[in-house]
């Protein structure tokens, strides 16, 4: 039997007892000595019940506990290598960019290089060739000086 099932027995026994005026009641005392030993002998196995849910809430705390830090840290460890692999990525980003703009620029520097070199080259080009069109033209001029000219051509 439970506790609460010995305490209304309990009651049924001191509701069972004689009434005498002056709210008195005649009961049997073995009845009730009887009561209470079967409530002592049932509260130390309610008492053991109680302290065995009391340390098994305790144990599924604890474990609860162990289980949320558990949870925590691998958040945590997930967050810090999401955060180093994004680091990682500006780093890779930012590197990117420099060696774009660097090879931007020397392509600038080499287009640059070229077109001054091909102008050079054209410049000189042109420079010998207008000598050589002006040799060109005196060793014509000389030689028309020493054909005679004919009057029947």
């Amino acid at each position: 039997m439970t506790v609460e099932e010995l305490l209304e027995q309990f009651d049924e026994v001191l509701d069972s007892g004689v009434k005498i005026p002056g709210k008195k009641t005649i009961v049997d005392i073995e009845q009730i000595r009887a009561v209470i030993d079967d409530i002592r002998l049932n509260i130390p196995s309610e008492i053991k019940q109680a302290r065995g849910i009391v340390a098994d809430r305790a144990e599924i705390i604890t474990n609860a506990k162990r289980e949320a830090d558990g949870i925590i840290n691998a958040a945590e460890e997930r967050a810090k290598a999401m955060v180093a692999q994004e680091e990682i990525t500006k780093l890779a980003q930012a590197k990117a960019s420099e060696i774009i703009a660097n090879a931007q620029a020397k392509s600038r520097e080499m287009k640059k290089a070229a077109q001054d070199f091909v102008d050079d080259i054209m410049r000189r080009a042109d420079e010998g060739l207008t000598a050589n069109l002006g040799e060109v033209r005196k060793t014509r001029a000389a030689l028309k000086q020493q054909m005679p000219v004919s009057k029947n051509d």
